[in-house]
């Protein structure tokens, strides 16, 4: 396992290569059928990357449930719906902190807003290195990708005075959150290194 940085620890120490050993003898667990392991068996490599996944593993778990949610909703191949929810809803809490109260109405259009932005912000910065493009880099492909997949329907008049302010405060949060939850793994990988 080369470690290029924290997101992509964060990814690699929860996956299991489809090629490796561990996920041949992960699959004949699934289906019931027992293994006999020999020390031949495990090879330095494969017992490397435990070792640090292990590390990793035990980094990620100090952190508090929301940013574990989190990180593994943008990070890990094992992310299910509840780290998504959950994220949304840290995210959430975060951004609408950073702003003036808004009316009921405007509140519920606001968290599918923030549901949008933690979207973006995922496809943007998986895969470990943040070289991805913004997929609705412009209001238009925004309103528009908020319409027909999570089915509401804001008007473009007042945009920036409307939801820029909401939007920024999203992607603020959303970087804060994301520092928040790659310290420890950013920490761990400093000591593995000055280890080495």
């Amino acid at each position: 396992m080369k470690i290029n940085s924290a997101r992509q620890a964060w990814h690699d120490a929860l996956y299991t290569p489809w090629d490796s050993q561990g996920s041949h003898v992960e699959q004949i667990g699934m289906l019931g059928c027992s293994v006999q392991k020999t020390e031949k068996s495990i090879s330095s490599r494969h017992a490397m990357h435990q070792s640090i996944s292990a590390r990793i593993q035990h980094a990620i778990s100090t952190l508090p449930v929301h940013l574990q949610a989190f990180g593994n909703h943008m990070y890990s191949p094992l992310a299910t719906d509840d780290d998504k929810d959950d994220a949304h809803e840290a995210l959430f809490r975060v951004a609408y902190s950073m702003g003036p109260t808004m009316y009921a109405k405007k509140y519920e259009r606001a968290r599918v807003v923030c549901e949008g932005v933690l979207y973006r912000y995922r496809r943007m910065h998986q895969g470990g290195q943040s070289e991805g493009i913004d997929p609705c880099p412009t209001p238009e492909s925004f309103r528009k990708w908020l319409l027909l997949i999570l089915g509401i329907e804001l008007s473009s008049e007042q945009w920036s005075r409307e939801w820029g302010g909401f939007i920024d405060a999203c992607f603020a949060a959303c970087n804060d959150l994301d520092k928040q939850a790659l310290a420890p793994v950013a920490r761990c990988i400093n000591v593995m290194k000055e280890a080495a």
